[in-house]
C-alpha cells in the first residue's frame, strides 16, 4: 500500500490543496476539520476508498485521539502527519479577549502538539519505513505582523517543537520539519484591496502573492521520501526576502 498521510484542516485552502496533492501521488488520506465544503465531499465520492474524512475539533484532545485512532484502524498505520489545522483572531493585544486568545492557543498550539502526539504514537510502533512530521507554521513567527501577535506567538512555539521534536525522534527514523508560508492567495486574502495586495507583492523576492498549491508542493516534498536526510528544519514558501 502506497504511504498513508494524514493532515488537519483539510476541508479548505491549504489544508484541501494538501490533501489534494497528496491523493493525486497516490497516498491513503485522512483529515479531519470542524466543518466539512463542497470540495472536500467531492473528494470523498471520487476516492472513497483512498479518502477518510470527517469533523473533529482541533480544540479537543479527545476527538483528536478517536480520529487518529480511526484512521490507523482503517490504513493499517501512519506514515505522514501534517499538523496544519489553525485559527486567527486579528487585533491589538490590548484589546483581545481572553477566549481569543485561548482558542488560538488550543488549536493553533495544543491541538498540534496533541495530534503529533497521538501519530508518532502509532508511528512508533509500526514496521520501519519512512515516517515524517510536518507543521504549518507561517512567516510571521519570524517576520511578526501587527494585530496578529498572539497567532505569530503560537506559530513561533511550532517552530520550536519541531527543532527539539527533530532531536527527540531522530534516532527513531521520525523526521520532523516545518513549514512557513508567507502570504496565501485564500478566501482569507479575498478582501484585501488592490493596493494592500501589491503592497504584500512587492515585499517579495518574486513579486506575487503564493498560492495555496505553492506551499502544498512543500508539504508534499517533506512527507515523501525525497527528504529522507532532511529534518529538524523551517523551509519558508514566502517568495523570497
Amino acid at each position: 500500500m502506497n504511504a498513508v498521510s494524514l493532515i488537519s484542516g483539510g476541508s479548505r485552502g491549504l489544508g484541501l490543496a494538501i490533501v489534494e496533492l497528496l491523493l493525486s501521488r497516490g497516498d491513503h488520506v485522512a483529515t479531519f476539520s470542524r466543518s466539512g465544503s463542497p470540495a472536500l465531499e467531492a473528494l470523498v465520492k471520487a476516492h472513497p476508498n483512498r479518502l477518510y474524512a470527517a469533523m473533529a475539533d482541533a480544540a479537543s484532545p479527545s476527538a483528536i485521539r478517536e480520529f487518529v485512532a480511526e484512521a490507523a484502524a482503517r490504513f493499517g498505520r501512519i506514515d505522514h502527519c501534517v499538523a496544519n489545522a489553525a485559527i486567527a483572531h486579528e487585533g491589538v493585544l490590548a484589546t483581545m479577549r481572553d477566549d481569543e486568545i485561548d482558542s488560538m492557543v488550543a488549536v493553533n498550539l495544543r491541538g498540534a502538539i496533541v495530534l503529533v502526539r497521538e501519530c508518532v504514537r502509532q508511528m512508533l510502533v509500526a514496521a520501519p519505513g519512512d515516517r515524517s512530521i510536518t507543521l504549518v507554521s507561517s512567516v510571521v513567527a519570524t517576520h511578526g505582523s501587527p494585530g496578529l501577535s498572539v497567532y505569530a506567538a503560537t506559530k513561533a512555539a511550532l517552530e520550536s517543537l519541531g527543532i527539539s521534536l527533530a532531536r527527540e525522534l531522530g534516532p527513531r527514523g521520525v523526521r520532523v520539519n516545518t513549514v512557513a508560508p508567507g502570504f496565501l492567495e485564500t478566501d482569507l486574502s479575498a478582501p484585501l484591496s488592490t493596493e494592500n495586495r501589491g503592497r504584500i507583492a512587492r515585499r517579495t523576492a518574486l513579486r506575487r502573492l503564493g498560492t495555496t498549491a505553492d506551499a502544498a508542493g512543500a508539504v508534499a516534498f517533506l512527507a515523501s521520501p525525497a527528504a529522507s536526510f532532511l529534518t529538524g528544519q523551517v523551509v519558508g514558501v514566502d517568495g523570497g526576502p
